[in-house]
């Protein structure tokens, strides 16, 4: 790979149409985007791709550019762009009729087909992950009859509802008695977890919840530790499997580490990228938002949308896609094969230090630092930038069954020569590379108004 970064790649790219669009959608929508980490303040400001189009791991923007994309729609696309046989079922059930009045069949062989690969008694469906922890929380306080939440400080997002963003800089509009009611402990550190439960409030808390892994492995017992002192206190385990689900594998991180978590959540790849979430996890909590028990009923995910037949349609081809077809081993090969590749290039360029690929191969990130060897969010602009010019749609490195070996190696070629740019900007200055501000954390109190 050392000679792939002495290899000019072609770099003329304009975005001129795109960046007219921008302007269009934010007077039309606040932020210019229906998710933040979509916003314009995620990307360079003078590289502001408008997608119009994808297929496979490909996509194409308004102004014709076209871009081997990473992420794949926040990871949500785990089988590539329009992959035909997810279409095709959604497709075969809309003629059939969009919504009704009562339980559609479609609605039992979606929720067997999941519980059947991923386990758990019963599942309620859903149209996004926030929904689905936000009913995993209620059903865990009236489980309980406790009020309190603990969630994992090192993990970025759990729900849009107020007991989580009450916890993040973007806490304007929620009442300071919710957001009270979420305490943090820390990743592989069971005796924070342990000082909360032991702490005032301790005998409040309902639920702890967390991912089972991010960019940070596990410790050895850590989860088994954490499951086991969550029964012994009271405390409904919460696993947020939105993107560990459908990626660790098949069964997701639950049995991946074989773990025994009280309620899962499922999002993301589950429909690869239709709208669909799911809740499962023990009957005896999940009965609580059903008809047939003799407690206070629980208000469980009744949404108009939440069966929707053609979503539920896409998850089942999913579902069997992944059961007959080698993706999860995919993802894990070919993030393999990028990690490998990205880091012979790295230090082809003399960047160890400076640039780092850090993740599961099936989930992979990228860290940029600068000079000092420091988190830089100018140097991650500096990155984006110079991986846009050069066809590549990089929020993350985070691969799709779609990205085959020709995609894998043509990505690594392009991202050597990026480095190039980079290290350059390490020697003299990141400062005269940068066309307008770098890049910011969605989750911050103030927007830039240069945006």
């Amino acid at each position: 790979m050392s000679e792939a970064i002495g290899k000019p790649v072609d770099t003329r790219r304009t975005f001129t149409r795109s960046l007219a669009l921008t302007e269009r959608l934010h007077r039309a929508i606040p932020g210019g985007a229906h998710t933040y980490a979509k916003g314009d303040d995620q990307y360079p400001a003078d590289a502001l791709p408008v997608l119009e189009r994808g297929l496979g791991c490909r996509v194409w923007d308004a102004d014709g550019n076209e871009f081997i994309e990473y992420g794949m729609g926040l990871r949500s696309v785990g089988l590539g762009h329009a992959y035909a046989p997810v279409i095709e079922a959604a497709a075969q059930r809309l003629p059939l009729g969009s919504n009704f009045g009562r339980p559609a069949v479609i609605e039992l062989e979606a929720a067997e087909a999941l519980l059947q690969m991923v386990g758990g008694d019963m599942v309620k469906f859903a149209k996004n992950g926030s929904d689905a922890v936000n009913a995993a929380v209620r059903l865990a306080r009236a489980y309980t009859g406790r009020n309190r939440v603990a969630i994992c400080a090192e993990h970025p997002f759990f729900s849009t509802a107020d007991w989580f963003i009450g916890t993040t800089p973007m806490d304007a509009g929620i009442p300071e008695a919710i957001a009270r009611l979420t305490l943090k402990f820390h990743y592989n550190d069971l005796a924070s977890l342990e000082s909360l439960f032991n702490g005032a409030g301790g005998d409040d808390i309902a639920a702890v919840v967390l991912e089972a892994e991010t960019i940070t492995k596990p410790e050895p017992g850590f989860l088994a530790s954490l499951a086991a002192l969550c029964r012994a206190r009271g405390a409904v385990l919460i696993l947020d499997e939105s993107i560990t689900g459908f990626r660790w594998h098949n069964g997701g991180a639950r049995a991946f580490y074989e773990m025994d978590p009280d309620l899962v959540v499922y999002g993301k790849a589950l429909g690869n990228g239709f709208a669909i979430s799911a809740l499962a996890g023990r009957r005896d909590i999940m009965e609580l938002g059903g008809l047939r028990d003799k407690r206070p009923r629980v208000f469980l995910l009744s949404t108009t949308h939440g069966a929707e037949p053609h979503s539920l349609a896409a998850a089942c081809a999913v579902i069997r896609t992944y059961r007959e077809q080698p993706v999860v081993e995919t993802l894990w090969r070919q993030g393999e094969r990028l990690a490998t590749g990205v880091r012979q290039v790295v230090t082809a360029a003399g960047l160890d230090g400076y640039f780092e690929v850090v993740g599961r191969p099936c989930n992979l990130v990228y860290l940029a630092r600068d000079a000092e060897r420091r988190p830089s969010q100018a140097f991650r602009t500096l990155f984006l930038r110079e991986a846009l010019m050069r066809g590549l749609l990089l929020p993350s490195l985070v691969v799709s069954y779609a990205h085959d070996d020709a995609a894998i190696d043509s990505t690594i070629e392009r991202i050597g020569d990026a480095l190039r740019v980079y290290r350059q900007a390490v020697d003299g200055g990141v400062e005269r590379f940068l066309a307008g501000r770098p890049v910011q954390p969605v989750m911050r109190r103030y927007s830039n108004t240069s945006i």
